[in-house]
């Protein structure tokens, strides 16, 4: 069985990426907007805890998501393919 690359990779992207986005809603709902660097911030540019910084947390998970969840697919594709080669009888 393998998995559908394309599928996965936009579904990842989709989960991190508004994940991200309402976690960060979440934070400035209860605890107010802050520009200080968080440990998110030193790695996704323009990422803060404002209105403005979910919408870059937003676009950087979304493109993150994608990218590791297309990795993880061809991966999982590419060890699967190998054990049901194994698995046929000759």
């Amino acid at each position: 069985m393998s998995l559908n690359t394309r599928a996965l990779a936009l579904a990842s992207g989709l989960v991190w990426g508004v994940g991200l986005f309402l976690l960060t809603w979440w934070i400035i709902a209860f605890d107010g907007t802050s520009t200080d660097v968080t440990w998110i911030g030193r790695v996704y540019r323009g990422y803060s805890l404002t209105p403005a910084g979910s919408v870059a947390g937003l676009a950087w998970g979304f493109a993150d998501g994608v990218l590791f969840g297309a990795i993880f697919a061809g991966v999982y594709n590419l060890l699967a393919g190998a054990s049901d080669e194994r698995r046929q009888p000759v």
